[in-house]
């Protein structure tokens, strides 16, 4: 699994970050985030989520062959591999030498969702999801039949939700369905609902809000450096 790692200039120990990218791979918005976080105090680490499916190096455009081949992917590949990934990820990053033993998650699109489930794994103590996809449908993976919203009272650590109101892909009713499983599970959770569209973190497109991105990512580091 090829794994790209961002990390502070400056040596010493610091906490760890598994940042989960959308459908896309790593892309310059990704990339460009990963530093941000690095540059804020963390190892970062962004897996390629579709390793088995694609060539080392694979980057999706945003156009909608990409939409279509990632979209594609993420049926194809196993439930249970997204979760050997993170368990992957997690067994590495808590060895590092340069890590304090202190982890994080964090995913935007498909990784949020992503990021939902590796919130699972009990050394996970903050987990950021911007717009996950497929929770509230349970349709991740091959066979489309996740079971996140079964299994999210495992999540011990805490969450951070954030969506667009203008997000199709997450619609009024998916959104509530997943709020109602976080508040029957009795989960530590904050929930941000904003007036954008899906993407609108990515800094392409134009469905982009730099205003609200900065907002919510500002949220995120809260998160991390309240709990990290």
């Amino acid at each position: 699994m090829r794994t790209y790692f961002f990390a502070p200039a400056t040596p010493g120990q610091y906490p760890a970050l598994i940042f989960y990218s959308e459908i896309f791979q790593l892309t310059g918005p990704i990339r460009r985030t990963a530093a941000l976080l690095a540059g804020h105090g963390y190892i970062v680490a962004v897996p390629e989520v579709y390793h088995e499916l694609e060539s080392p190096g694979t980057v999706l455009a945003y156009d909608q062959a990409g939409a279509d081949k990632g979209n594609f992917n993420k049926f194809e590949k196993q439930v249970s591999a997204y979760d050997s990934d993170a368990r992957t990820l997690i067994n590495h990053l808590t060895s590092l030498s340069n890590c304090n033993g202190k982890l994080g998650v964090i995913g935007i699109c498909l990784g949020g969702h992503l990021a939902f489930r590796a919130a699972m794994n009990l050394e996970v103590s903050s987990t950021a999801c911007f717009y996950p996809t497929d929770i509230h449908s349970s349709t991740l993976g091959n066979g489309r039949n996740d079971n996140s919203l079964l299994r999210a009272p495992e999540i011990q650590g805490e969450l951070l939700m954030i969506f667009g109101r203008q997000d199709p892909h997450i619609p009024l009713d998916g959104r509530n369905k997943i709020r109602a499983r976080l508040e029957e599970a009795n989960l530590n959770y904050t929930w941000h609902e904003v007036n954008a569209a899906h993407a609108f973190i990515r800094d392409e497109g134009p469905r982009y809000d730099p205003v609200l991105a900065l907002q919510c990512l500002n949220l995120a580091l809260e998160l991390f450096q309240r709990k990290l």
